[in-house]
């Protein structure tokens, strides 16, 4: 496959991304996979997964793991729902987070990604040790499926997504490199970021935003491709510079108006595809 084949997120039975069909109606040739239920994740299911996907000419290339429960309604409520940092959780989400580092084995899958969560700033917070802890587990996990984990951006800052990896100490360890999460939590300027995480970035997706009246304490606004802050040759041109050859998979979450959905990714394909060709 040659450099930054167009992607998009998508989904089997529920979540964010958009229907392997609508995947095949936009003609791009790879996509990262919303992990289905738990009902979903059987090997026939990802026998007739794969048959589709074949069908179809699409590459998977990587599987996302979420959770019930999980809600990305403002930053407070993230803190406490989202990942595999809320403790009262965390045992149950530990165990599915490796029942889908197993389905995706069974796709052939060599990705493995989530938003693990907000992690303390402070490493002596005792919250950080145990997240440290069960990022090990699931790596270790990943590892003996032949898998990288890829932590996808947001909630830290560039220098603190460094500094738990280092602390993580698994080579299996990388990052899905999200720009406009990194507006939208307002953990900071995306390409700045991309600059310094560069050499850990394994996957990406391709979103947009803008930023918020007052960063950090309240959202920032997902906006079509093109139209936010990111800026998208800029963002094309440092992975570039970065040496980033894999996959742009678009992201876009609004699933409640599916046709929407569809129309925008579209037009993201089209601005992708233009930016590549001037680019590479």
């Amino acid at each position: 496959m040659s450099a930054w084949p167009i992607g998009v997120f998508a989904s089997i039975d529920a979540g964010l991304g958009v229907k392997l069909e609508v995947a095949k109606e936009l003609g791009v040739p790879t996509i990262q996979l919303h992990a289905p239920h738990a009902s979903s994740r059987t090997p026939a299911r990802a026998q007739e997964f794969l048959a589709k996907l074949k069908s179809y000419g699409i590459t998977l290339t990587a599987v996302f793991g979420g959770f019930k429960g999980e809600s990305y309604a403002d930053i407070p409520t993230v803190v406490k729902t989202v990942g595999l940092v809320p403790a009262e959780t965390r045992a149950a989400r530990t165990k599915e987070m490796k029942e889908i580092s197993d389905f995706a084995k069974l796709l052939g899958c060599p990705v493995v990604a989530l938003h693990v969560g907000f992690v303390p700033h402070d490493r002596n917070d005792p919250l950080y040790k145990d997240v440290l802890a069960v990022t090990r587990e699931v790596c270790d996990h990943c590892k003996a499926n032949g898998q990288a984990l890829h932590l996808e951006t947001g909630q830290e800052t560039a220098e603190g997504l460094l500094q738990f990896i280092g602390d993580v100490q698994r080579d299996n360890l990388f990052v899905n490199f999200d720009p406009a999460n990194m507006i939208l939590y307002g953990s900071g300027e995306p390409i700045a970021a991309l600059k310094k995480v560069g050499k850990y970035v394994r996957s990406i997706h391709c979103k947009d935003g803008t930023w918020a009246k007052h960063p950090g304490k309240e959202w920032g606004c997902e906006v079509p491709l093109g139209q936010g802050d990111v800026g998208m040759y800029n963002y094309l041109h440092t992975l570039k510079e970065i040496g980033y050859t894999g996959p742009l998979t678009i992201e876009r979450e609004i699933p409640q108006e599916p046709e929407r959905q569809k129309a925008e990714i579209s037009h993201a394909v089209n601005l992708l595809t233009a930016l590549r060709e001037k680019l590479l």
